[in-house]
């Protein structure tokens, strides 16, 4: 088997938090399972939109999702659980976190893996992020390369993980073409946040706008986007990449260089067939988020309500904001 399809969704609706610019202090009046202000559940119409993510999900048979990676915060991996129940897939792996801007102090991190297996059975303590952002934040051009550091990862890990006993995986990705006769195709999903989104399609198809705040890949909360496997044969130098251990960004010089731009895309390419799809919402299309203005924190405070409960016409808002 070998993965074929990548599908994407974002978290649904969540309680809101605040931030002091100048001191990098959250606050929140929605009281967080994990502890931490900038971590919030779901709100309840978050919950409605991950119940009706699950069911479109469980629809999905050609490929199968086999596989389930998900932000390590928590309304990420409240998001798609009900899908891992329904499912019978046995464990949630970490990956694609979310995406803070540029500070002059630390931003919080996710609970300890400890705790998030506590809060999910599903999630596993064995599986290790081939990398975690820096503290201090990322400029937009770092998310993109941590996002496609990771999934160059997911996507190699998984292929070897599905190749048969005695075939490695650079024999599996030297291969010409999906229709190789190996049987049984598999797909992954990925439930990530809007910033993160955005940088996976961008990634995955190798189109990096000129301008980087290109409303390009869709972001609505709980929709759908899917990407299909160009070609299984890798470009020359495009080998898998030996993981020794978890890349912490910004403790480490740089972010390992993947060459995705200019079409290219990761391992042979994607393609993007769906984006952002919320057909199976009652909702339908809510909270689009696209980057918008300075990357990085200024002075000040604001409200985060992005991805918060919807009221009366609120449900039709799209705030920009500079952080996710």
């Amino acid at each position: 088997m070998v993965v074929t399809t990548i599908y994407v969704t974002r978290h649904g609706f969540r309680g809101n938090w605040t931030i002091d610019h100048q001191t990098g202090t959250y606050a929140t009046t929605t009281p967080s399972p994990t502890g931490i202000p900038s971590d919030p559940p779901l709100a309840g119409y978050g919950v409605l939109q991950s119940q009706q993510l699950a069911a479109a999900l469980s629809e999905i048979k050609d490929p199968p999702i086999t596989r389930v990676y998900s932000s390590p915060f928590y309304r990420c991996l409240q998001t798609i659980q009900p899908f891992v129940e329904r499912s019978g897939i046995k464990e949630i792996r970490v990956s694609n976190s979310e995406w803070y801007g540029l500070a002059r102090w630390d931003h919080p991190s996710p609970a300890i893996p400890s705790r998030l297996h506590e809060l999910f059975p599903a999630y596993s303590l064995a599986y290790k992020p081939s990398i975690v952002p820096s503290k201090s934040g990322e400029s937009i051009t770092d998310l993109h390369n941590r996002i496609a550091y990771a999934l160059q990862y997911i996507i190699h890990h998984a292929d070897a993980e599905d190749a048969a006993p005695r075939m490695s995986a650079s024999q599996l990705l030297g291969t010409k073409g999906c229709d190789d006769g190996r049987g049984p195709r598999t797909a992954v999903l990925i439930c990530s946040h809007a910033a993160s989104m955005i940088a996976i399609g961008r990634v995955l198809t190798g189109t990096m706008p000129e301008d980087l705040w290109e409303d390009d890949f869709k972001t609505y909360t709980c929709g759908i986007s899917k990407f299909e496997r160009r070609n299984l044969k890798v470009p020359e130098g495009e080998g898998p990449t030996e993981k020794s251990g978890t890349f912490i960004a910004g403790r480490e010089l740089g972010i390992p260089n993947v060459n995705w731009r200019n079409g290219r895309g990761l391992l042979g390419g994607w393609n993007c067939v769906m984006n952002g799809d919320c057909s199976h919402l009652d909702g339908g299309e809510e909270r689009g988020w696209h980057f918008q203005g300075d990357e990085a924190f200024h002075s000040g405070e604001f409200i985060d309500k992005e991805g918060s409960e919807p009221q009366g016409d609120d449900r039709n808002e799209q705030k920009q904001i500079p952080k996710l």
